[in-house]
């Protein structure tokens, strides 16, 4: 088959750092593969665990397991919601209807669950092997538990995704690997987009602003995307998925206090938490390009903080717009682009 990382693009620095490890077969307990989401770290974690198993000449079979997570010798987990006294992935919670009023979390129990996974004998492998999604969405409990089991591994090997190293605890970083992945230009950007549509792993669109398809993607979500595809392709599906004129109604402001809290009412009601974060992340995007204001930054930075802590949302959504209602003298914002 063709080389292993040929389809991890744009990640030079990471390719050439696993691809010394398996060559010299001289194994860290833990990596942490630190980079923004969607430029390739979960793609990389799958060629390297192919290598691990089947060296360097890797395996179309194996990959086709590890795709589907079909292996006993490997545990895969991500952040999950709880529901109904089950934990539900992040990844199968619109699959299975899950209202998403909360933030998916690492759970002291899923952790625990590596141990268990790493103290039993592997079935056809030579060890044990762990990759943990987001590991910055860990709490206290948890990362306190993850790092006793990085002290005493066995002979597993674990895999740590993360966007936000500086959240973890210094002592798991100290004790990982790191695997640096870097945000991509806009050429790699292209063709890692162009490869997922061909291989039927994203809806068709354009690839840039300047595309020359009718529908460009608007220049906020390039902006937001920052060099990662897999965020690029996220912003589309969450721009698309809005109800018709709430982001620019969000965008226009409320002259009155009364359109304010109608407002604040019909955002909460026709999205989810997450979807609330992204049109946050959106809206704090356009109001910078439009009006250059670092107070109504950082209004909205504690906006943020509030709605992923236990501020219930309709009521820090309430009070947030009612203070950016534009005050007697104020500027008059102009039209959004």
């Amino acid at each position: 088959m063709a080389d292993l990382f040929d389809d991890l693009i744009g990640q030079a620095q990471a390719v050439s750092l696993l691809r010394a490890t398996l060559a010299q077969g001289r194994l860290a307990t833990a990596y942490l593969f630190a980079g923004p989401e969607g430029v390739g770290r979960r793609l990389a974690a799958r060629r390297f665990l192919e290598g691990l198993l089947a060296g360097p000449g890797g395996s179309a079979r194996l990959r086709r397991r590890l795709l589907e997570g079909n292996h006993p010798d490997l545990l895969w987990l991500e952040p999950t919601y709880q529901h109904q006294g089950q934990l539900v992935p992040a990844s199968q919670a619109v699959q299975q209807g899950l209202s998403k009023r909360g933030l998916p979390q690492l759970r002291l129990e899923q952790v625990r669950e590596i141990s268990r996974f790493l103290s039993r004998r592997p079935l056809e492998s030579s060890r044990c092997l762990v990759v943990i999604e987001a590991v910055e969405a860990m709490a206290e409990g948890a990362a306190n538990a993850l790092l006793k089991t990085l002290e005493e591994p066995g002979e597993g090997v674990l895999i740590l995704l993360c966007s936000a190293p500086e959240r973890l605890l210094s002592t798991i970083r100290s004790r990982c690997q790191q695997i640096p992945f870097a945000r991509l230009d806009a050429t790699a950007m292209a063709r890692v987009l162009e490869g997922l549509v061909a291989d039927g792993r994203a809806p068709e669109g354009p690839v840039l602003a300047e595309s020359s398809l009718p529908d460009p993607d608007p220049p906020a979500l390039l902006d937001l995307a920052g060099g990662s595809p897999g965020a690029l392709l996220h912003h589309r599906e969450q721009w698309r998925g809005l109800p018709e004129g709430l982001a620019h109604r969000l965008l226009e402001g409320s002259g009155a206090p009364i359109e304010a809290l109608a407002l604040a009412r019909d955002l909460c009601e026709a999205l989810d938490l997450d979807q609330q974060l992204w049109l946050l992340n959106w809206w704090q995007w356009q109001r910078w390009q439009r009006d250059h204001r670092a107070s109504d930054q950082r209004r909205i930075e504690r906006l943020r903080g509030q709605l992923k802590g236990f501020v219930q949302p309709r009521l820090a959504w309430e009070v947030a717009l009612l203070e950016l209602i534009p005050k007697e003298g104020q500027p008059a914002r102009g039209q959004s682009g």
